[in-house]
């Protein structure tokens, strides 16, 4: 996915731009770190405290350069209104979070108010067309059939979470004027793979990301990744 939101933001903006960045469910701060270390300056929001506390403890790993372009606030996706004025970011994140909201319209719509004219919108959702992808490569063969027609699921930590059909989204996207410009497959063939895999050598591991990247992009491939890599911009 890195790979996938630095093609977007190398394609949507000059080279060299130090973009302003906001990262809502930042979660441990994957991601706002790895852009601040390209020189951009991100504001992450969390309202875990534990995912606060080890963003902030990674932070603080970092040279003093890179700390001082990150800022963390404490609060809720839905809130961002309250903490920032319209158009105030060049790129909005917003992975892995809408699985646990029930109605996503009011946090994409208030996403999409922060970005400036041309801004991107990257969001990160779990596809509801390929839950019965799961657990029918472990055989649970009952827990795929019910998956067909739903779009609720329970996660690896025993969450029950929602899934995001494309063609939703895209209307949604639509509707909030950053309309969808392009969408990736995430975790096509590594879906299975446990929390803590034993990583291969440098080699296989390349491959590994080539050909997943490689699906990611290819139809059908990327219809049936676990996760979907939508990226909308503003109108």
């Amino acid at each position: 996915m890195a790979r996938q939101l630095d093609e977007q933001i190398a394609a949507r903006f000059p080279v060299g731009q130090r973009l302003r960045v906001l990262d809502v469910g930042m979660g441990q701060g994957t991601q706002a770190l790895r852009l601040a270390r390209a020189g951009h300056k991100v504001t992450g929001v969390e309202q875990d405290p534990e995912m606060i506390a080890a963003a902030r403890a990674a932070l603080a790993g970092e040279p003093e350069g890179i700390r001082g372009r990150v800022r963390i606030v404490e609060g809720d996706g839905h809130q961002t209104g309250v903490h920032f004025l319209p158009g105030s970011f060049d790129v909005v994140l917003c992975h892995g979070v809408l699985m646990y909201v029930e109605e996503p319209d009011a946090l994409l719509a208030g996403l999409a108010r922060m970005l400036a004219p041309g801004g991107l919108l990257s969001l990160l959702v779990r596809n509801a067309e390929a839950l019965a992808m799961r657990p029918g490569i472990a055989g649970d063969w009952a827990g795929a059939l019910a998956a067909f027609d739903s779009v609720t699921y329970r996660n690896r930590l025993g969450i029950d979470a929602r899934a995001d059909r494309l063609d939703a989204l895209t209307a949604t996207l639509a509707g909030i004027a950053a309309p969808l410009q392009v969408w990736y497959g995430v975790r096509v063939f590594t879906d299975t793979v446990g929390d803590d895999p034993v990583l291969p050598d440098e080699k296989d591991l390349d491959a590994l990301l080539a050909a997943e990247e490689r699906a990611g992009r290819t139809e059908p491939y990327r219809r049936v990744a676990a996760l979907l890599h939508l990226c909308g911009v503003r109108a």
